[in-house]
């Protein structure tokens, strides 16, 4: 793969903010906490974004209903954060069809359920000029 196809500095921060948060909170709290405290430590970081983006999925350019992406970070990355005990395969399903039908290149799967951080970077393979 070309060399900055997944946006390296940017994800590589955001995973850095995350692994801040894992290491100060640990695991087993809803989703909910770490999407909060992620937050004041992205904004501590200079790093621009909307939580809770909502964003319309369409098909065959119909609009189909809306979706909200966890963080949206600087107009270029999606973020989705998990809860979880271990990734599993249906949520980078989901993480990707997200990337696809927001037309979005790149994205990160972060899951703070684990005894460690764990984070999928991801990369939209189907992307459309517009």
């Amino acid at each position: 793969m070309a060399e900055g196809v997944f946006n390296d500095a940017l994800t590589h921060k955001i995973i850095g903010c995350a692994m801040k948060v894992h290491s100060a909170l640990g695991s087993g709290f809803q989703e909910v906490i770490f999407q909060n405290a992620l937050e004041i430590e992205m904004t501590d970081q200079n790093i621009s974004f909307v939580r809770e983006k909502e964003m319309p999925i369409h098909y065959k350019c119909i609009p189909i209903g809306n979706r909200r992406v966890d963080f949206f970070v600087e107009s270029s990355i999606m973020v989705e954060l998990k809860a979880t005990a271990n990734l599993e395969d249906v949520h980078l399903a989901q993480a990707i069809n997200y990337l696809e039908a927001y037309n979005v290149q790149t994205g990160l799967l972060i899951n703070f359920g684990g005894q460690s951080l764990t984070f999928k970077r991801l990369f939209n393979k189907k992307i459309k000029s517009i």
